[in-house]
């Protein structure tokens, strides 16, 4: 059972981040509610953790995490282990590469990592790619 929803997790990130950071967050918090196929809520009694997963062919397959403690945590290896198109897969780390400006290879990224967020984003346009990456990686997987 979940010890957390979409009003105690955005309550949290209020209230242990940034106002900016907290923005990004209910920003991506929304974002999932529209197009995630499952959200998962956390159950640690520390801070939240939202779940994005998406619906395909080899069933639901987590995207992102998301902490109310504003860390975000990309499922790129677990998804190079998964049945994954590999032309979705290349086109999701080449465009998280030029958004964030970090590298996403084997050899840079050999395991996925909280990372939190005011390190990856810091412009509103930032987000916004961020999110448009993850509706078109979702759209793909679907089909």
């Amino acid at each position: 059972m979940s010890n957390w929803d979409k009003t105690t997790f955005v309550n949290h990130l209020r209230e242990k981040c940034n106002r900016e950071i907290a923005k990004v967050g209910v920003h991506i918090v929304e974002f999932s509610e529209k197009f995630a196929d499952d959200i998962t809520w956390g159950r640690s009694s520390e801070h939240g953790t939202l779940t994005f997963r998406c619906d395909t062919d080899v069933g639901l397959l987590p995207l992102f995490h998301m902490t109310s403690v504003g860390q975000l945590n990309l499922q790129i290896n677990f998804m190079r282990n998964k049945e994954v198109p590999s032309m979705v897969l290349r086109d999701l780390v080449l465009k998280l590469e030029s958004n964030f400006l970090r590298d996403y290879d084997e050899l840079e990224y050999p395991s996925d990592v909280f990372v939190p967020m005011d390190e990856l984003f810091h412009t509103e346009n930032q987000v916004g790619k961020f999110l448009k990456t993850m509706e078109g990686v979702t759209y793909r997987l679907r089909q």
